[in-house]
């Protein structure tokens, strides 16, 4: 594509200037005190998507947040490329561990960043690699370069399930119609290696809930005599796993995925510094299943983990008592074959089995999605791979995630069409943490990179 370095260098502060005033909007989908800012950020991208030169626009109002559609369709003998992303981002708890405020965003040059990354919440996931297509239709439609149909769905529950999300492609798959669907909301392995995500695992949600006594209770009074449900839940939880970390819920494994060594060996091609991934996280050591390298743990294994647990007194001070009630919120990291909804009532069956006779046991679902495989032979993954190669000048590695976008698999059922996850982020930018950030190299690159896809796409495909 012709002069799109030039363009990117030209209005690069227009781009980051923009960027910033969408991460000062508070999206966050998970508390409903942040309505009024959701439906402000909606209307925020609807307006970037117009400004962008889409023909059309709409916020298509759902059982719950709205969803952002738009569309530039230059001929229909063309083929359409969907762009999907969110929003709404993740609550910035804990506060106190931002060095600025997460809805105050700031520009801060570090060693991993010398060209400087914005700090704020939602600045990688997803805003800033969302709003990455939005800059790279503008480019294609104000230089007349954009050489296909174009579709956009930008949604506002990703953070929360995507629940109004699947509602709404069951009910417009006309309108979405497409031939690939491209997304942005995963990484890279570094600057220097660009990565094409090929797997997804998928996700299984749940909170559960102890009952002891019908009261809080003196622990002086009643401490030994009746159960106490944190220490309850705290041994429930703890035999999840056993000595070599691996899960002990029956039949959870059943369904698992076993990589071939030839299929292990290629993984353990990328590059990857154990003591660099130790160092970063201020570690002694990694953790986890054994016989398994930590690349391979962290993205064709099943995980379960404890996301939040609480119970009992947390203030200041002492205040001897037995809660009535404790709780947990548990996530499970799901491989391709493992049904979420399946692993969810093995899970729930599981948990209450092992409960003693003295508390009650309530588990609750909350939200999951299936794990996803991108086949490397696709046209999408060709396209992606050549984009990469010309505007890295080297060939990016097939790489798979760790992380979960449920809304994949749906899109395959419901739209028949493959997904191209071209990420830009990278696995220090502290998405869902404190101190979130995106490399506005990475936010640049991802503009200069972007409409290559269109292009080799559109080749490919005719």
């Amino acid at each position: 594509m012709q002069n799109i370095k030039a363009y990117v260098e030209e209005h690069k502060d227009r781009f980051i200037n923009e960027l910033i005033e969408l991460l000062k909007i508070p999206s966050i989908s998970a508390d409903s005190a942040y309505k009024n800012d959701v439906i402000k950020t909606a209307q925020a991208v609807k307006q970037s998507l117009l400004d962008a030169g889409c023909d059309m626009v709409e916020i298509c109002e759902t059982p719950g947040y709205p969803i952002v559609y738009g569309e530039k369709i230059v001929d229909s003998n063309l083929p359409t490329v969907l762009v999907y992303g969110h929003y709404d981002v993740q609550p910035p708890d804990p506060l106190n561990l931002w060095n600025s405020p997460p809805f105050e965003p700031v520009i801060k040059k570090t060693d991993k960043h010398p060209d400087g990354a914005i700090y704020a919440r939602g600045a990688c996931d997803d805003k800033g690699q969302m709003y990455m297509h939005v800059k790279a239709l503008e480019f294609m439609t104000s230089t007349d370069q954009l050489p296909c149909n174009v579709k956009f769905m930008i949604e506002g529950e990703e953070e929360v399930g995507s629940a109004s999300l699947s509602w709404f492609v069951e009910r417009n798959q006309q309108k979405l119609a497409n031939d690939v669907i491209l997304i942005s909301d995963t990484g890279m392995i570094g600057k220097d290696i660009p990565s094409i995500t090929t797997g997804l695992r998928g996700l299984s949600y749940v909170e559960v809930e102890v009952t002891g006594p019908n009261r809080d209770l003196h622990s002086g009074l009643y401490g030994g005599a009746v159960a106490n449900p944190i220490n309850v839940l705290t041994k429930m939880i703890a035999s999840l796993h056993d000595e070599n970390n691996h899960i002990t819920i029956p039949g959870f494994y059943d369904k698992v995925e076993e990589l071939t060594k030839d299929e292990r060996a290629e993984m353990a091609k990328a590059p990857f510094s154990l003591e660099d991934y130790k160092e970063s996280l201020e570690i002694s050591d990694v953790y986890g299943e054994k016989g398994y390298t930590t690349n391979e743990r962290n993205s064709i294994r099943p995980t379960l983990d404890v996301n939040g647990i609480w119970g009992g007194y947390t203030g200041e001070g002492a205040k001897t008592v037995i809660a009535s009630k404790a709780y947990a919120k548990i996530s499970m990291r799901l491989v391709p074959n493992q049904d979420w909804k399946e692993i969810t009532e093995l899970f729930k069956k599981h948990f209450e089995s092992i409960a003693p006779e003295a508390v009650k046991v309530e588990v609750k679902p909350h939200h999951g999605g299936q794990g996803y495989v991108t086949p490397i032979d696709s046209i999408g993954y060709q396209a992606a791979s050549k984009a990469y190669e010309e505007s890295f000048g080297k060939k990016p590695i097939p790489q798979r995630s760790g992380g979960s976008i449920p809304i994949v698999s749906l899109f395959e059922k419901e739209l028949k069409s493959k997904t191209i996850l071209m990420g830009f982020g990278l696995d220090s930018d502290a998405i869902h943490s404190p101190n979130e950030h995106y490399g506005i190299w990475n936010y640049l690159k991802g503009i200069e990179t972007i409409p290559l896809f269109y292009k080799y796409f559109t080749e490919l495909t005719q």
